[in-house]
């Protein structure tokens, strides 16, 4: 029979959900924030900085094979490009 332990203790996901948590409230503090159009750069910014919490520790990407991290990466990378495209069609029309 197979022993299914956590990779990670309790106490870390607790800590990592209240960073999410934090990480939310100031997101919605932002957003109250005119600050032109730097708004959407640090919306993405602390949504990616979720986006890897989540990933790397309650999706155990942190254990993965190279090739997967590598592919990953790559994908994140070829979405940039295109939501870089977005902001740009749309900042010069």
């Amino acid at each position: 029979m197979e022993k299914n332990e956590h990779i990670f203790a309790y106490k870390t996901l607790f800590y990592v959900l209240l960073a999410l948590l934090a990480l939310t409230g100031i997101t919605v503090g932002v957003s109250f924030i005119d600050m032109g159009k730097l708004n959407v750069w640090v919306a993405l910014g602390i949504a990616s900085v979720k986006a890897t919490l989540v990933l790397m520790i309650f999706m155990h990407l942190k254990f993965e094979g190279r090739a997967l991290i590598i592919s990953f990466l790559s994908t994140v990378f070829f979405l940039a490009i295109m939501i870089g495209f977005t902001f740009w069609d749309v900042a010069f029309r």
